[in-house]
């Protein structure tokens, strides 16, 4: 099955991790926005993009993160805003628009909150425009935190019903053992409820930045749960998933969901 096979109707939502859209990579914003713009043409897409701290840190004379949390709640206020233009200038290139959602842990935790969070998604796909969620960093604390933003797409996904998440980074795919060990192989399909027993998680790719291999797998089991489709792959790989490639490592859903009347 690729990514379009269920035709305009799908709602899809990508995510994408800092180390994809910031420093080195922030060119590829580019093409990701080609990718977001080809799947909004036939499809309703929401992203949900990590990068905030990220970007903003050149603008406050950061080389490394920040350890302590006002200055990350800083580099985010500055960041969000940078990465926000930058999206809407590439976007424009399409004639897209984005809109904008920032979320905390407990919008997700509230009946109330989240419900709304969900109107006013579903308002937003059907004015076609193309929703792009981050944790609200300059409200956040340690302890209050989705944790990551593989999490916080799972629960997007699972929010929205959607039929597919993917789960962008700049790994190809996750495998058996980390690459280096002898053995070591992608991971091409996860059966629902496949438990990857005797597997040493491993990444292809060169890091995986604030997350972890555990991460998407976590992520990818809940949104599973929930009906959702799940591909773990790169972020360069995106016009090539949706062009119809077998890529990365899918994760498959739950064949007969349960849907809390709250969701």
């Amino acid at each position: 099955m690729t990514v379009l096979d269920r035709g305009a109707g799908e709602l899809i939502v990508v995510k994408v991790g800092s180390s994809s859209i910031s420093g080195e990579r922030r060119a590829q914003i580019e093409s990701l926005v080609d990718g977001l713009a080809s799947l909004h043409r036939t499809s309703r897409v929401i992203l949900v993009s990590s990068g905030a701290i990220a970007t903003g840190m050149p603008f406050l004379g950061l080389d490394d993160r920040p350890a302590d949390l006002p200055m990350q709640q800083a580099a985010a206020a500055v960041g969000q805003n940078v990465l926000m233009n930058r999206y809407q200038r590439s976007l424009s290139r399409h004639e897209v628009t984005a809109a904008q959602i920032l979320l905390t842990a407990s919008d997700m935790d509230m009946d109330s909150h989240r419900v709304n969070a969900r109107n006013a998604l579903r308002r937003l796909l059907e004015l076609r425009m193309l929703p792009i969620i981050n944790e609200n960093d300059t409200v956040a604390t340690h302890e209050i935190r989705f944790g990551d933003n593989d999490r916080l797409a799972a629960l997007v996904a699972k929010l929205m019903r959607a039929d597919r998440l993917i789960l962008l980074s700049d790994i190809a795919a996750l495998r058996t053992a980390p690459p280096d060990e002898p053995g070591s192989e992608p991971i091409e399909l996860v059966p629902y409820g496949d438990p990857l027993e005797g597997v040493k998680l491993g990444a292809s790719g060169s890091h995986i930045g604030s997350g972890g291999a555990m991460t998407k797998v976590d992520a990818a089991r809940l949104a599973a749960d929930a009906g959702v489709r799940v591909t773990v792959t790169a972020t360069p790989l995106l016009e090539r998933l949706i062009a119809g490639e077998r890529l990365g490592t899918e994760f498959e859903p739950n064949p007969a969901p349960a849907h809390d009347d709250a969701d």
